[in-house]
């Protein structure tokens, strides 16, 4: 059995070694990635897709779609919050001034500016509300192959929104 494991630790190994030598996490110009994944804020868990298409080797730009739900009690009366968002977002890729950076890691920073509206299950209309928010963020991504990642962001929302926010999730390259 020990010769067993050594084996399988071995090619398990030698898999992800050649896995991810070949990965190259650069977008590039005219290309597109699909983001989806979910994190937390101080206004409840978000939820996300986001599509984002390279304009040169360090800049992307593109949208975010988002739902987040959270609940609080007041007054002997439970509500449930529901916001929904919709954001342009740009970021712009380290990669080429960081040498140093392995083919498979893509760090960035960005900003977006998208529009949310809220609803609540109280019943009392006063409870939704909309408006713009902006975000500045920060995130990397960490590619498996040349169309597979994970990625992680951290951010602040500025404006409706006064909040951090954190998201992991899963980048598809096309």
């Amino acid at each position: 059995i020990e010769l067993i494991m050594k084996k399988f630790l071995m090619f398990a190994g030698l898999f992800f070694a050649v896995a991810t030598a070949s990965a190259q996490a650069v977008l590039g110009k005219g290309n597109v990635q699909l983001n989806a994944g979910f994190g937390t804020s101080g206004w409840g868990v978000p939820v996300y897709v986001g599509l984002e298409a390279g304009l040169n080797k360090d800049i992307t730009l593109g949208g975010e779609v988002s739902f987040r739900s959270y609940s609080a009690d007041w007054v002997y009366t439970k509500y449930t919050h529901n916001i929904f968002g919709v954001m342009a977002v740009g970021n712009y890729h380290f990669n080429s001034i960081i040498p140093a950076l392995p083919s498979q890691v893509d760090v960035y920073a960005g900003m977006g500016l998208g529009f949310f509206i809220s609803s609540s299950s109280s019943g009392y209309t006063g409870d939704g509300y909309s408006g713009f928010n902006a975000r500045i963020h920060t995130g990397g991504r960490y590619f498996f192959s040349n169309s597979f990642g994970v990625n992680l962001e951290l951010g602040a929302e500025v404006g409706q929104l006064n909040n951090g926010i954190a998201k992991v999730g899963i980048t598809y390259k096309f």
